[in-house]
């Protein structure tokens, strides 16, 4: 049995259109909201698994020696989301990477990539570390 031709009419080209361009809608908000939801990780995507352990090893013992055991401050200043609010990315991870001079806050750059000082921002302005 041979299938009837099909007959398009404007209003059901409208439909199809539409129903086209809603769902290429959809598919850019489930790829925006992919990609909001990854964000948190993807700084992590560019320190590995066990490096990242070894970093927070460092945050609580190393610098909790001087911002606390519990990142809320001590000899030096809290490392907390609060705390840490109002200051740019960039200056919290050239902080960490050149130290603060006059201070006793040194310079990690030996130590830490660059990669690894945004990694350090980014778990402490999101309190995963804490």
């Amino acid at each position: 049995m041979a299938e009837s031709p099909r007959h398009f009419t404007p209003a059901s080209i409208r439909l199809r259109r539409s129903e086209n361009h809603s769902s290429r809608n959809g598919l850019r908000s489930v790829v925006a909201m992919t990609l909001l939801t990854l964000g948190g990780a993807a700084f992590a995507g560019d320190v590995p698994e066990d490096r990242q352990r070894a970093l927070v090893h460092l945050l609580r013992h190393d610098c909790g020696s001087c911002h606390g055991m519990t990142l809320r401050g001590g000899l030096g200043p809290p490392l907390t989301p609060a705390a840490l609010e109002g200051k740019s990315k960039s200056a919290l991870k050239a902080t960490i990477l050149f130290g603060r001079p006059g201070t006793p806050m040194p310079p990690w750059r030996g130590m830490l990539s660059e990669s690894e000082a945004r990694w350090l921002v980014e778990a402490l302005k999101s309190g995963s570390v804490q």
